[in-house]
């Protein structure tokens, strides 16, 4: 071989003699469609690096999300398609992921604190008691665990827990003037008025100051580049959820109930808090769903059944996990090991990986349909 055709080569990847074109692969991969965005992986763009050396075709296929939950599905598709052309013997497809940022208004001003964080998930259900700071952080663990950069701001001022949840070992520092540096809990930043008291201390503010206190923590802390911050709202619709909505662009809210019909009653209100707010409701979460006791297969449901989706489906939004009750789950809060991370292969964690997963989906659609992929796709397809 001559230097000028092994120059070539290497200019183009290796040599190909098979006669296999960038054009066949890309026909093929078109075939597999994204099953959120009903469209092929192509012409959304996710296909990347196409590289044809002799019979081996090698591609990288860029989805919107490392917690897309149909990766493994989508990958195998891709290998099937590509296996499919004339000539191909050898098929390596690598999936990547970059998270899509949420559309926002160009004419809104965003604090320089946020700047970097891509997607802001709030975690609410209008009342305490339903699981809904233990879903923030195992939500959160489940997100971090893709491999993706994530914030957790815990905005419940007079109820701070996650710092035990977490265990929290070190305070937030101060970076210069007014800038907090939030310590890390397992790779992920952290945030929380418990970390500037001690916690038998009573958290006594009056509402405006609870409300400072809020939007020091969005504007004063260095949140760097985030791919998600998971905020873990207080109970009700006050004060503290108004500073976060005029302070923070909100992406999406996950809402958080148990079965039974008391609860709902309260979470239907944080539902409409943030219609009213014109914040999306990325879907529900049902805790305490059931219980499987030792020695039977059998579930007990012991608040009741049906409540997260009978409430989903009058929202019109996905039911994203029904999370079995585990005494482990307690434990861990308490002991500050997360399940997620402790016993990721338990029924509970899986729950919450698939509804992180899940609401990441949520996100995905949310962020094509503002930035216009989905309608210029539809216009030049009619063309």
């Amino acid at each position: 071989m001559g230097l000028f055709s092994s120059v070539k080569d290497k200019l183009s990847g290796g040599s190909n003699r098979s006669g296999i074109t960038e054009e066949q692969v890309k026909e093929a991969l078109a075939k597999v469609q994204d099953p959120d965005l009903h469209q092929d992986i192509v012409a959304l763009g996710f296909v990347r690096n196409i590289v044809i050396k002799g019979d081996k075709v090698s591609v990288e296929v860029n989805l919107t999300t490392p917690a897309c939950p149909v990766k493994e599905q989508l990958k195998a598709q891709c290998e099937s398609e590509l296996r499919a052309i004339p000539g191909v013997a050898h098929v390596e497809v690598t999936m990547t992921a970059t998270t899509r940022a949420a559309q926002r208004d160009n004419n809104a001003a965003v604090v320089p604190a946020l700047a970097g964080v891509k997607n802001i998930i709030a975690v609410a259900s209008g009342k305490g008691g339903v699981g809904k700071s233990t879903s923030a952080v195992n939500l959160a663990y489940a997100l971090a665990r893709t491999g993706s950069k994530v914030g957790l701001l815990d905005a419940d001022v007079y109820g701070p827990s996650i710092p035990r949840m977490v265990r929290i070992t070190q305070l937030a520092e101060e970076g210069g003037p007014n800038v907090i540096i939030p310590p890390l809990a397992d790779g992920i930043k952290v945030i929380s008025v418990g970390m500037f008291t001690q916690a038998s201390d009573a958290t006594i503010l009056r509402g405006p100051m609870a409300g400072s206190v809020i939007k020091q923590f969005l504007t004063q802390v260095q949140w760097g580049e985030l791919d998600y911050l998971v905020i873990d709202y207080p109970p009700g619709t006050g004060d503290i959820q108004l500073t976060i909505s005029q302070t923070a662009p909100v992406t999406g809210a996950v809402i958080v109930t148990t079965p039974q019909e008391v609860s709902l009653i309260d979470v239907r209100k944080a539902m409409s808090m943030f219609k009213t707010l014109k914040v999306p409701v990325l879907g529900v979460i049902e805790t305490m769903s059931y219980f499987v006791c030792d020695g039977c297969d059998k579930k007990h449901q012991i608040f009741r059944s049906g409540g997260g989706e009978r409430l989903a489906r009058e929202s019109g939004v996905s039911l994203l996990g029904a999370i079995p009750i585990d005494p482990r789950v307690a434990v861990g809060g308490d002991e500050g090991r997360p399940h997620v991370a402790a016993f990721p292969e338990a029924p509970a964690s899986q729950a919450y990986i698939a509804a992180a997963g899940a609401a990441a989906q949520q996100l995905s659609i949310l962020n094509a349909q503002a930035s216009g992929i989905l309608n210029q796709f539809a216009l030049e397809w009619k063309n």
